[in-house]
């Protein structure tokens, strides 16, 4: 039987900067797995942490963000995709498993300890309910402070009674707003260098940008006067019609004119387009300004993930808000 529990302390190299030298891999489960080992097939970009595909399902590991994350979990793979996390809890003293899964997966993931922190209803083409699981595996990583579960209530109270009260979404003058693409790959990079000290994905290189570009994500930027001062994406998983909409960045010489409205009202629009059903964000839990945006557009809360993610500088909870298109 697979054990997910470790009796080691707080991970002390949690709110370390980790060499970004790590890099996509494809694993052949049938044979890679049940030796629990892996040949290297394709090397696609060095990132922060290791992208997997095992099978059709997504996973994402490693120290920056100190954690295992099962991004996408393929119908028929549980079994092969927990061997293959077995494996790098071998390997890895990892603090913490985050999980993506269709309800329908959930009695698996229960039996072995993971708790709810979120849920989307309809998150699956408009029908079967999405959950976020996790299993902490160090005391450390789900201990929050008083203070910043009072801090994180604030924000969520303050958002709350912004709720749906929309002004013009007109930008400035000055402004504009485009679809971003290969040309805007460095400006892009550079945006998000400027306004995070770290970040769960390597958007710092514009080589990975370009990448997501060409297969899951849309980018939408803002200038003034030719310059980049804004951009977020639209991360869509088209097979199951939900888009996670993240990547929010706004210069801080542009800050409060209102540009992550008009990029997330745009976002909208595009993927009703793409009949994208469920538009979801995880959202940083102590920014007012973000939490209040996605109220602000009818998105409804759904739970916390505690110390969940590397960004600005330090593991974060974030907030799972979530919106339906029709």
């Amino acid at each position: 039987m697979l054990c997910l529990r470790r009796d080691k302390g707080p991970c002390s190299h949690r709110f370390l900067k980790i060499s970004r030298s790590i890099t996509f891999r494809n694993i052949n489960s049938q044979s890679c797995l049940a030796s629990c080992k892996y040949s290297e097939i394709n090397v696609i970009i060095k990132i922060h942490d290791t992208v997997e595909k095992i099978g059709r399902s997504l996973v994402q590991h490693g120290r920056y963000n100190d954690r295992i994350y099962l991004m996408k979990l393929h119908g028929g793979e549980t079994d092969k995709v927990f061997e293959y996390i077995g494996a790098l809890l071998q390997k890895h003293s990892y603090s913490k498993i985050f999980a993506k899964i269709p309800s329908e997966a959930q009695k698996f993931f229960r039996e072995k300890n993971f708790v709810k922190e979120a849920e989307i209803p309809r998150f699956y083409n408009g029908h079967s309910k999405g959950l976020f699981l996790c299993n902490y595996l160090s005391p450390g990583r789900k201990y929050q402070k008083e203070q910043t579960k009072t801090k994180i209530n604030n924000v969520l109270t303050m958002a709350r009674k912004k709720a749906l009260s929309l002004h013009n979404l007109t930008l400035p003058a000055g402004f504009s707003l485009e679809r971003l693409d290969d040309s805007h790959g460095k400006k892009l990079a550079a945006l998000y260098k400027k306004v995070f000290p770290t970040y769960p994905f390597p958007i710092y290189d514009s080589e990975y940008l370009l990448q997501s570009m060409r297969e899951t994500s849309v980018y939408f930027g803002v200038f003034f006067e030719n310059k980049l001062v804004a951009a977020s994406s639209a991360e869509m998983d088209v097979e199951a019609e939900n888009v996670e909409m993240t990547d929010f960045a706004t210069d801080p010489d542009f800050n409060k004119n209102g540009l992550s409205l008009v990029l997330l009202d745009t976002m909208e629009h595009e993927m009703k387009k793409l009949n994208i059903k469920t538009f979801y964000t995880i959202a940083r839990s102590l920014s007012y300004g973000m939490n209040i945006t996605f109220s602000k557009r009818g998105y409804t809360y759904s739970g916390t993930l505690i110390n969940n993610t590397n960004i600005s500088g330090k593991i974060e909870s974030m907030n799972v808000w979530y919106k339906h298109s029709c």
